[in-house]
């Protein structure tokens, strides 16, 4: 069993080099509209439509969950050697678990985060919502420093 997902892309060229550089593997398909990466680890087939949408659609947030934390900052340095800009939240408590994880966002704002759960914090009294994800602001500063840097 694989996971499939599909996005809608402002612009392929942009996307796909974004995801290039996020899952260090070449697109299986690419056509001036569409791209399609076979992505081994985790198993995922990611495609992206070119389509106008103006930004904010009903997706949160995509996630890779990993086995430790070692994997976590793994990740997390090869995106920056790839000029990626990265959140690091560290111990932070998400979606009522404990959790190590790094933020990315790709061209058109979708946020991807790598993490590993620490632990369940179900019993403790906070409030999940917004946490699981960064903000607007936090994802428009990664962007402008990507810019910067690049």
């Amino acid at each position: 069993m694989k996971t499939h997902i599909s996005l809608n892309v402002k612009n392929v060229s942009e996307s796909v080099e974004f995801y290039k550089k996020m899952f260090g593997i070449e697109p299986l398909k690419l056509k001036s509209d569409y791209a399609k990466f076979d992505v081994p680890n985790p198993p995922l087939n990611l495609t992206m439509n070119q389509i106008n949408f103006e930004r904010g659609g009903s997706l949160s947030h995509l996630g890779l969950q990993v086995e430790t934390t070692a994997e976590v900052l793994e990740m997390g340095k090869r995106w920056q050697e790839q000029g990626l800009m990265t959140l690091e939240e560290m111990q932070t408590d998400c979606c009522y678990a404990l959790q190590n994880k790094i933020w990315v966002a790709d061209p058109d704002g979708n946020r991807w985060e790598v993490f590993f759960v620490l632990g369940n914090t179900e019993d403790k009294d906070i409030v999940a919502s917004a946490c699981c994800a960064p903000t607007p602001t936090q994802i428009n500063l990664m962007r402008e420093k990507t810019v910067c840097s690049n």
